[in-house]
């Protein structure tokens, strides 16, 4: 949707300091050094502009800045931790960003519904903890889980590494409370797992990255805390073999299984090389790597995992495995898993895909990206890695090593993504499985989605923010 000239006009000082009511003083931000890291993000793809941004402290708050913004045409940004990765929390035309890092109360904990109902600037892991200190278990995790928040986490439908038994962030909320454009407050904090009375309004926001309201809350579902966790850190041959291995694992752990990771060689390289105290678990290298764990309601993991690496290597699937020892030799595991995205930084220009395709065509679809991309561009070191489990692979493509000029290399972004996203769709699988769209895929998006959903979600977008100024440029 086209913004109008008025939505990213410069602010008048009248509008500012009535913004500045709304908040109080310290936390209306005009100063150009402390709005930079609000405008800037990890990757360094987006840098935005913008002359205020605003940290509201509830959702009275958040409705009185939607409503003035919506009288005078203001386009706003939602923000939380200002973690993701395709440009949706950046203010790209002076628009006003809405921090929600102060909404950080954990309202209630319900052991017996089994939910918890967080403000939408609750630290991810912070919920986790919460959930963890009444024996309950927040199963969303993520790399960015110590500064991501909730509200970001739903508004961009985050994934993770435990979606294979849990889900993604949608079905892990059971409500929310959402400041619409004009500033009214839908309250949809609903508990229940059941509830016919009409539309599921909330699922609206979920994913929607902001742009048709600002979640505020959220209801989230609780599950009973794991008695025993396993980690094991596996050595094969290739996709198709962890493939073989994740076949075994669901027939002998069942909804055990809660994470089963697939990394390249090249992926592990670059954290063992780049990281800050990673090493590689096993003895030898080997063209890939499997990080699974398993987590079971009794006090027994290990009796099953130890069965299925056996079972793998009686068929010749597994080369080699070790099961961590320890609390922090699972935490070594992960850590190793948890720093490829950064270690991709000293190598160069990365080109990211975030796909998914049917678990069943995974080898064949990085058999077949691998060589479009290198002929593409000869020299490209394709990095993928992410969660075989669902389907989900970071599909990450580093400059030829060597390579002089690496603003060359990323000119050639979206051609790469042609390449590589012809072959996703072909295999029937998704340009996004878990960072959004943003700015980032918002081109390809009508190129790849089905015509009646673009044109009902355009007019959903008119529906609920008619004036373009919820998170104007992103996702339409």
């Amino acid at each position: 949707m086209n913004i109008n000239q008025s939505a990213t006009s410069p602010l008048a000082p009248e509008l500012i300091e009535q913004f500045r009511k709304i908040v109080g003083d310290r936390h209306a931000i005009t100063d150009a050094a402390d709005i930079e890291a609000y405008v800037t993000e990890e990757r360094n793809l987006f840098h935005g502009r913008s002359p205020l941004v605003l940290r509201p402290g509830s959702t009275a708050e958040v409705s009185a800045i939607c409503k003035l913004a919506s009288e005078h045409k203001i386009a706003l940004v939602p923000q939380g931790g200002n973690t993701g990765l395709v440009g949706g929390q950046t203010p790209h035309n002076g628009e006003v960003v809405v921090s929600l890092r102060r909404l950080d109360k954990i309202r209630e904990v319900d052991t017996a519904s089994n939910t918890m109902t967080c403000e939408a600037g609750v630290v991810l892991q912070i919920a986790q903890q919460k959930a963890a200190e009444v024996d309950r278990l927040f199963p969303l995790s993520l790399g960015a889980e110590g500064s991501c928040t909730i509200g970001g986490n739903l508004s961009t439908n985050a994934g993770g590494t435990a979606a294979l038994a849990y889900g993604v962030a949608r079905e892990m909320a059971l409500g929310l409370e959402v400041v619409l454009a004009d500033g009214r407050v839908l309250n949809a904090l609903s508990k229940l797992k059941k509830d016919n009375t009409g539309y599921n309004l909330h699922n609206l926001f979920i994913g929607a990255e902001g742009t048709l309201g600002i979640i505020t809350a959220a209801t989230l579902k609780l599950f009973p805390k794991p008695h025993a966790v396993e980690t094991a850190f596996v050595g094969l041959k290739s996709p198709a073999a962890a493939l073989k291995l994740l076949t075994i694992a669901q027939g002998e752990a069942a909804n055990a299984l809660t994470s089963f990771e697939l990394l390249s060689e090249l992926a592990v390289d670059f954290s063992i090389r780049h990281g800050i105290d990673v090493r590689d678990p096993l003895e030898a290298k080997h063209p890939w790597y499997v990080l699974m764990e398993l987590s079971a309601s009794s006090d027994d993991a290990r009796t099953p995992l130890e069965t299925i690496l056996e079972r793998a290597m009686e068929a010749e699937i597994v080369d080699d495995a070790v099961i961590a020892a320890s609390l922090a030799q699972r935490a070594a595991f992960w850590k190793l898993r948890d720093e490829m995205s950064a270690a991709q930084k000293p190598e160069g220009g990365s080109i990211k895909h975030d796909i998914s395709v049917p678990v069943a065509a995974v080898p064949a679809f990085i058999a077949e990206a691998d060589a479009a991309v290198v002929k593409l561009i000869p020299g490209a070191r394709p990095v993928p890695f992410g969660h075989l489990g669902d389907g989900n692979l970071h599909y990450n493509v580093s400059e030829p090593a060597g390579c002089n000029n690496t603003a060359d290399y990323l000119a050639r972004w979206h051609e790469m993504n042609a390449v590589v996203f012809e072959i996703v769709l072909r295999m029937g699988g998704s340009i996004s499985a878990e960072h959004g769209i943003g700015v980032l895929k918002r081109d390809e998006l009508p190129d790849v989605k089905d015509k009646t959903a673009i044109e009902l979600m355009r007019q959903l977008k008119a529906m609920l923010d008619p004036l373009g100024i919820m998170n104007p440029g992103k996702v339409l």
